[in-house]
């Protein structure tokens, strides 16, 4: 007996995509419209990725921070970030942010109060995402992988607040780079030891104890209340990074 032959997808049952990245990556599933071919989709990527190097090109000794967009202007911890910012610029650093709001907003909006070069890194998204009003240079990024290329090439440590799914990719995506050699001297600090202490606790009793990662892992992480430490950590490491080359006149990368 013969293999019956799959029903093809109700044409009617199609959607164009929500964003670039769901055109990217389900471009070949029958129920998503295509709307690029690959080779416009690699000129795009490659025409991102230019103008991100090219409106960044010169910034150095930065700090990505990271954290919610979903903690509003009279949260404690929105003050926090925002004293972050303005300390990190007080002591010379750009500060980057994913240029949203929140806890982005915050840290952009405390490095203008600085006077620092303040720097946002948009991403397209069908909800949350909205440019904050406190960027020097705002990009705006299709993909998130062109987006946190950016973070990372012109930053040289992480300040990571409190936040959900999205700053966990980006905390995870650093620490992977950083426990594989990709980047070198890069401190990641997680502000808020009553947030990030249970994370700890997990990633010992169960990575560390299962053999998943090295126990010295878990030192790439420092979990911090101290913006007076957030501050010196950085410096240490912006000066770490220059005397030994790893600095660049665009970045760490």
């Amino acid at each position: 007996m013969a293999a019956s032959k799959p029903t093809p997808p109700d044409p009617r049952r199609r959607h164009d995509p929500r964003t670039p990245d769901e055109e990217l990556l389900a471009a070949e599933l029958p129920t998503v419209t295509g709307q690029y071919t690959d080779a416009q989709r690699v000129e795009r990527m490659r025409a991102e990725l230019e103008m991100g190097f090219a409106a960044l090109t010169g910034t150095h000794r930065a700090v990505s921070i990271f954290g919610s967009a979903r903690i509003p202007a009279g949260d404690p911890t929105y003050a926090l970030a925002r004293e972050v910012g303005r300390r990190l610029g007080e002591a010379g650093f750009d500060v980057i942010t994913g240029g949203g709001p929140g806890l982005m907003e915050a840290g952009n909006r405390g490095a203008q109060e600085a006077g620092a070069r303040s720097i946002g890194l948009n991403i397209e998204l069908p909800f949350e995402q909205s440019p904050n009003a406190y960027q020097d240079v705002e990009l705006m990024f299709h993909y998130f992988f062109t987006r946190k290329i950016m973070f990372v090439r012109y930053a040289g440590a992480f300040v990571v607040m409190p936040g959900g799914f999205g700053t966990l990719d980006e905390l995870f995506e650093s620490l992977c780079l950083i426990q594989t050699g990709k980047v070198a001297d890069f401190p990641v600090l997680l502000v808020g030891s009553d947030f990030w202490g249970g994370l700890l606790d997990w990633i010992r009793a169960q990575m560390v104890t299962r053999g998943l990662v090295s126990p010295g892992d878990v030192d790439l992480l420092r979990v911090t209340d101290s913006i007076d430490e957030i501050v010196a950590v950085c410096q240490a490491a912006a000066d770490r990074q220059w005397a030994t080359g790893a600095g660049t006149s665009t970045g760490s990368g």
